[in-house]
């Protein structure tokens, strides 16, 4: 299951515009009058730039504010870097590739899939296919080796180094004994480790990137971990996947041992607690504490802080990613109870019914929680437990400023987008 321990430490920008006020950014209706079609919309951070895909035929563009540039056959997976680089991935000449600021990698590539960010939002990775074997490349340089499969990647902080869950050598059809023995492995940086193991899942690296450990599959029923190449001595019935203790190359990792769940930090036990289920561990920002989201019966989910959980549970879930406060007194979560979602801040649940709710964030002060919600069929915002009155067909997640006293709203109204500073006061009415 999808966990992280690298705090995104790209913050908002001081420059950035915090006078109270709503702008219109640019209104979509003549984009949509002049193309076939107009998709797959993105704000950028700072609010001061939409981005869409546009298709005529089979030609498809790029537009930011309202002005359409490039020429592809492809384009999808839009984004926008924390620091404000539109990239997405396109097919050109029946070739895939990355655009950057309008800018193609000159690599191209067969395929190319799951881009992702470096934790600090410094690099560009994504899976490729060339000469039908599977790699990565990152920031427009593919590895030189290419394997059978390429499953799925993680980057340290900086991205400077990856690591691959790779196929290494082909498995027959119906080879069982071949299968046993194993023909996965974890590449870092294209070199793949020495190990064969039947299944590998779930990579991760310290942020400076000088180890890599991964959730291994060694038998039929039996699951470890794999730091450097170097598997633990304990086995699991299952695990999932690993973390770095921050500061440290200690893994902690979730296990299942005699029909219960607990947390393990390098092989041994860590939480006495034994749980029906175990998972999406994080770390405070500072490392001194430790959450996961836990099943304290069959069907009751609910947050365990240091192997303390919550009071209150949930019948239906807890979403991650579970989020600390800065100074990591607090934690919120999305859950999801009798079919109704809510956000849940330090065991207890908002007082609002919601459709849908989307990750909670904290301000730098960690007194105030806001997020994206559904309410009444319609997307707003909420503020530690407030519904905010205005109402958007689409929305972003907001942000608050520095000083914590406002939140930045990008959302559109119908092909409207606006970006708009509102003051807490306004929001929590």
């Amino acid at each position: 299951m999808p966990t992280s321990t690298t705090k995104q430490t790209v913050q908002p920008s001081e420059t950035w515009s915090w006078a109270e006020g709503e702008q219109l950014v640019v209104d979509l209706t003549p984009l949509r009058e002049e193309h076939e079609r107009v998709f797959e919309p993105v704000a950028s951070p700072d609010g001061e730039r939409l981005a869409v895909a546009v298709r005529d035929e089979e030609v498809f563009a790029i537009a930011v504010n309202g002005e359409a540039a490039g020429e592809y056959e492809k384009a999808w997976q839009l984004g926008f870097t924390p620091d404000g680089r539109l990239y997405g991935i396109v097919r050109a000449d029946d070739e895939w590739t990355v655009v950057v600021d309008g800018e193609p990698w000159e690599e191209r590539y067969e395929f190319a899939w799951n881009l992702k960010l470096s934790p600090d939002g410094s690099k560009i990775a994504v899976q490729v296919k060339r000469e039908m074997e599977y790699s990565l490349a990152v920031d427009g340089v593919a590895w030189e080796r290419s394997f059978a499969s390429c499953r799925d990647f993680a980057l340290s902080h900086d991205g400077t180094r990856a690591a691959a869950l790779v196929q290494v050598e082909p498995l027959p059809e119906a080879d069982i004994v071949k299968f046993m023995e194993g023909t996965w492995s974890v590449a870092v940086d294209g070199d793949p480790w020495e190990g064969r193991y039947i299944n590998v899942y779930g990579p991760c690296l310290t942020p400076d990137g000088s180890h890599v450990a991964a959730e291994i599959r060694t038998d039929i029923c039996e699951y470890t971990i794999a730091q450097d190449d170097q598997p633990w001595r304990q086995r699991f019935g299952t695990v999932w996947e690993p973390c770095y203790r921050p500061g440290s190359a200690a893994v902690v990792v979730p296990v299942r041992s005699e029909g219960q769940w607990t947390l393990a930090e390098d092989g041994e036990p860590l939480w006495k607690g034994r749980y029906t289920q175990l998972w999406n561990q994080r770390f405070s920002p500072d490392g001194e504490r430790l959450a996961a989201v836990v099943a304290t019966s069959y069907g009751r989910w609910t947050v365990a802080t240091d192997d303390l959980p919550w009071g209150e549970t949930f019948s239906d879930a807890v979403r991650a990613p579970l989020v600390f406060s800065p100074d990591g007194r607090r934690i919120a979560a999305a859950v999801r109870d009798e079919g109704r979602w809510g956000i849940a801040v330090d065991g207890r649940r908002w007082p609002v019914e919601l459709e849908m709710v989307w990750d909670p964030v904290f301000s730098p002060d960690g007194e105030f929680v806001a997020a994206k919600v559904e309410h009444q069929g319609r997307l707003t915002l909420a503020v530690n437990g407030r519904i905010w009155s205005e109402r958007f067909d689409r929305l972003w997640d907001p942000t608050f400023s520095p000083d914590g006293t406002k939140i930045l709203v990008r959302g559109m109204q119908g092909d409207r987008y606006t970006r708009a500073v509102v003051s807490l006061d306004t929001l929590a009415r």
